[in-house]
């Protein structure tokens, strides 16, 4: 209750910040590429094409369906109701065409999706290996318990 009290006194909120947002401009495409230390430019950059797929295929899944409403419209303006076996065979095979084309057009926005867990992935895994070897460097343990003693580091089947 304090809180949204102080919130309305100040009137100020604060932003929500998710992982994209803590990297700053570093994915954004917009502009001169941003280097950031220990991180592989390829590792940044977004993935356009991808993204122009995904609109391609969902584009060619809403053509077909126009296809099928002029085909539908067209059918029963020339010959009526006896046009209806053959329109529904067809129609059923535009829809599932399209229906096809519209999900490997969502699998190209997942495969976005994908890769930008594997950066991620690949991004943590090099901070911590740089953490790591750094503080190998130093002659600190791994764990980052402290400075050592000296004395060989014991296990509990060692004592």
């Amino acid at each position: 209750m304090s809180s949204e009290h102080r919130r309305e006194r100040d009137k100020t909120v604060a932003p929500v910040k998710g992982p994209i947002d803590r990297l700053g401009d570093a994915l954004k495409p917009d502009g001169e590429p941003v280097e950031i230390p220990d991180i592989r430019q390829s590792d940044l950059e977004p993935y356009v094409g991808l993204r122009y797929l995904s609109k391609l295929f969902k584009l060619m899944g809403v053509i077909l369906g126009l296809l099928l409403v002029a085909e539908v419209v067209t059918g029963v303006v020339a010959q009526g109701s006896a046009a209806i076996p053959t329109l529904l065979g067809e129609a059923s095979r535009l829809i599932v065409l399209a229906g096809l084309l519209w999900g490997v057009g969502d699998l190209a926005i997942l495969l976005i999706d994908v890769g930008h867990d594997v950066r991620a992935a690949r991004i943590l895994l090099a901070r911590q290996t740089h953490a790591l070897s750094g503080a190998n460097r130093r002659g600190e343990p791994a764990n980052g318990a402290g400075a050592t003693t000296g004395a060989p580091p014991t296990t509990p089947g060692s004592v």
